[in-house]
Protein backbone atom coordinates (compact mmCIF):
# COMPACT_ATOMS: atom_id res chain seq x y z
CA UNK A 1 0.00 0.00 0.00
CA UNK A 2 2.77 2.30 0.75
CA UNK A 3 4.05 1.86 -2.70
CA UNK A 4 0.67 2.64 -4.20
CA UNK A 5 0.35 5.79 -2.11
CA UNK A 6 3.89 6.77 -3.13
CA UNK A 7 2.96 6.26 -6.76
CA UNK A 8 -0.10 8.35 -6.36
CA UNK A 9 2.03 11.08 -4.78
CA UNK A 10 4.51 10.98 -7.56
CA UNK A 11 1.62 10.98 -10.03
CA UNK A 12 0.06 13.98 -8.34
CA UNK A 13 3.50 15.69 -8.28
CA UNK A 14 4.02 15.08 -11.94
CA UNK A 15 0.44 16.14 -12.66
CA UNK A 16 1.10 19.28 -10.68
CA UNK A 17 4.33 19.86 -12.61
CA UNK A 18 2.46 19.30 -15.85
CA UNK A 19 -0.25 21.68 -14.72
CA UNK A 20 2.35 24.34 -13.74
CA UNK A 21 4.19 23.81 -17.00
CA UNK A 22 0.95 24.28 -18.97
CA UNK A 23 0.12 27.34 -16.87
CA UNK A 24 3.57 28.86 -17.57
CA UNK A 25 3.24 28.05 -21.27
CA UNK A 26 -0.23 29.67 -21.37
CA UNK A 27 1.10 32.76 -19.56
CA UNK A 28 4.01 33.03 -22.03
CA UNK A 29 1.61 32.62 -24.92
CA UNK A 30 -0.66 35.29 -23.46
CA UNK A 31 2.30 37.65 -22.96
CA UNK A 32 3.44 37.09 -26.56
CA UNK A 33 -0.10 37.63 -27.83
CA UNK A 34 -0.40 40.87 -25.79
CA UNK A 35 3.01 42.01 -27.13
CA UNK A 36 1.89 41.35 -30.74
CA UNK A 37 -1.37 43.17 -30.03
CA UNK A 38 0.52 46.19 -28.64
CA UNK A 39 2.81 46.16 -31.70
CA UNK A 40 -0.20 46.06 -34.06
CA UNK A 41 -1.82 48.86 -32.11
CA UNK A 42 1.40 50.94 -32.23
CA UNK A 43 1.79 50.28 -35.97
CA UNK A 44 -1.82 51.36 -36.56
CA UNK A 45 -1.25 54.50 -34.45
CA UNK A 46 1.92 55.30 -36.45
CA UNK A 47 0.01 54.86 -39.72
CA UNK A 48 -2.75 57.16 -38.47
CA UNK A 49 -0.19 59.78 -37.42
CA UNK A 50 1.45 59.60 -40.86
CA UNK A 51 -1.97 59.99 -42.44
CA UNK A 52 -2.71 63.03 -40.24
CA UNK A 53 0.63 64.57 -41.23
CA UNK A 54 -0.11 64.01 -44.94
CA UNK A 55 -3.65 65.41 -44.59
CA UNK A 56 -2.36 68.51 -42.81
CA UNK A 57 0.20 68.98 -45.58
CA UNK A 58 -2.49 68.54 -48.27
CA UNK A 59 -4.82 70.90 -46.41
CA UNK A 60 -2.12 73.59 -46.22
CA UNK A 61 -1.43 73.20 -49.93
CA UNK A 62 -5.14 73.53 -50.72
CA UNK A 63 -5.43 76.61 -48.51
CA UNK A 64 -2.43 78.17 -50.25
CA UNK A 65 -4.02 77.47 -53.63
CA UNK A 66 -7.35 78.91 -52.48
CA UNK A 67 -5.65 82.05 -51.15
CA UNK A 68 -3.71 82.50 -54.39
CA UNK A 69 -6.84 81.95 -56.49
CA UNK A 70 -8.87 84.32 -54.31
CA UNK A 71 -6.22 87.03 -54.61
CA UNK A 72 -6.06 86.50 -58.37
CA UNK A 73 -9.86 86.74 -58.54
CA UNK A 74 -9.85 89.99 -56.51
CA UNK A 75 -7.17 91.45 -58.80
CA UNK A 76 -9.14 90.45 -61.90
CA UNK A 77 -12.33 91.97 -60.45
CA UNK A 78 -10.49 95.23 -59.76
CA UNK A 79 -9.01 95.23 -63.26
CA UNK A 80 -12.44 94.48 -64.76
CA UNK A 81 -13.95 97.36 -62.79
CA UNK A 82 -11.30 99.72 -64.11
CA UNK A 83 -11.82 98.47 -67.67
CA UNK A 84 -15.61 98.86 -67.32
CA UNK A 85 -15.15 102.42 -66.04
CA UNK A 86 -12.76 103.22 -68.89
CA UNK A 87 -15.18 101.71 -71.40
CA UNK A 88 -18.05 103.77 -70.01
CA UNK A 89 -15.95 106.92 -70.09
CA UNK A 90 -14.78 106.24 -73.63
CA UNK A 91 -18.36 105.49 -74.69
CA UNK A 92 -19.48 108.80 -73.22
CA UNK A 93 -16.64 110.63 -74.94
CA UNK A 94 -17.50 108.93 -78.24
CA UNK A 95 -21.15 109.89 -77.83
CA UNK A 96 -20.11 113.48 -77.09
CA UNK A 97 -17.94 113.54 -80.19
CA UNK A 98 -20.77 112.10 -82.27
CA UNK A 99 -23.10 114.78 -80.90
CA UNK A 100 -20.60 117.47 -81.86
CA UNK A 101 -20.28 115.98 -85.33
CA UNK A 102 -24.08 115.78 -85.67
CA UNK A 103 -24.37 119.40 -84.53
CA UNK A 104 -21.70 120.54 -86.95
CA UNK A 105 -23.14 118.48 -89.80
CA UNK A 106 -26.69 119.63 -89.16
CA UNK A 107 -25.81 123.26 -90.13
CA UNK A 108 -24.25 122.59 -93.53
CA UNK A 109 -23.86 119.19 -95.10
CA UNK A 110 -21.13 118.63 -97.59
CA UNK A 111 -21.39 116.11 -100.37
CA UNK A 112 -17.62 115.68 -100.45
CA UNK A 113 -16.24 112.40 -99.19
CA UNK A 114 -12.99 112.08 -97.23
CA UNK A 115 -12.13 108.41 -96.60
CA UNK A 116 -15.70 107.66 -95.54
CA UNK A 117 -15.86 110.48 -92.97
CA UNK A 118 -18.19 113.41 -93.38
CA UNK A 119 -16.76 116.89 -93.39
CA UNK A 120 -18.35 120.19 -92.60
CA UNK A 121 -17.31 123.79 -92.88
CA UNK A 122 -13.97 124.25 -91.15
CA UNK A 123 -13.87 120.72 -89.63
CA UNK A 124 -12.67 117.46 -90.99
CA UNK A 125 -11.80 114.09 -89.53
CA UNK A 126 -9.41 111.57 -91.00
CA UNK A 127 -8.84 107.90 -90.33
CA UNK A 128 -5.66 108.79 -88.40
CA UNK A 129 -7.64 111.04 -86.07
CA UNK A 130 -10.69 108.84 -85.65
CA UNK A 131 -12.82 109.73 -82.64
CA UNK A 132 -10.08 111.47 -80.65
CA UNK A 133 -9.26 114.72 -82.40
CA UNK A 134 -11.26 117.16 -84.45
CA UNK A 135 -9.04 119.60 -86.24
CA UNK A 136 -10.42 123.08 -86.62
CA UNK A 137 -9.53 125.43 -89.44
CA UNK A 138 -11.00 128.27 -87.34
CA UNK A 139 -8.90 129.38 -84.36
CA UNK A 140 -11.81 130.60 -82.26
CA UNK A 141 -14.04 127.47 -82.45
CA UNK A 142 -14.97 126.08 -78.99
CA UNK A 143 -15.55 122.50 -80.27
CA UNK A 144 -11.92 121.56 -80.65
CA UNK A 145 -11.22 118.44 -78.58
CA UNK A 146 -7.68 117.31 -78.03
CA UNK A 147 -6.55 113.73 -77.54
CA UNK A 148 -7.02 112.97 -73.81
CA UNK A 149 -6.22 109.77 -71.90
CA UNK A 150 -9.04 107.98 -70.06
CA UNK A 151 -9.66 109.34 -66.58
CA UNK A 152 -10.58 106.09 -64.80
CA UNK A 153 -7.96 104.38 -62.68
CA UNK A 154 -7.81 101.40 -60.32
CA UNK A 155 -8.12 103.75 -57.34
CA UNK A 156 -11.57 104.87 -58.45
CA UNK A 157 -13.14 101.41 -58.37
CA UNK A 158 -10.99 99.78 -55.69
CA UNK A 159 -13.73 99.57 -53.03
CA UNK A 160 -16.70 98.92 -55.30
CA UNK A 161 -18.14 95.42 -54.60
Amino acid sequence: MASSSGNSMSNSGSEEDLHNQRKRKRMESNRESARRSRMRKQKHLDELMAQVTQLVKDNNQILTTINFTTQHYINMEAENSVLRAQMMELSQRLESLNEILRYLNSGTKSNNSNDGFETSEGFETTSDESFTTIISNHNNNPFVIMNQPPMASSDVMMFHY
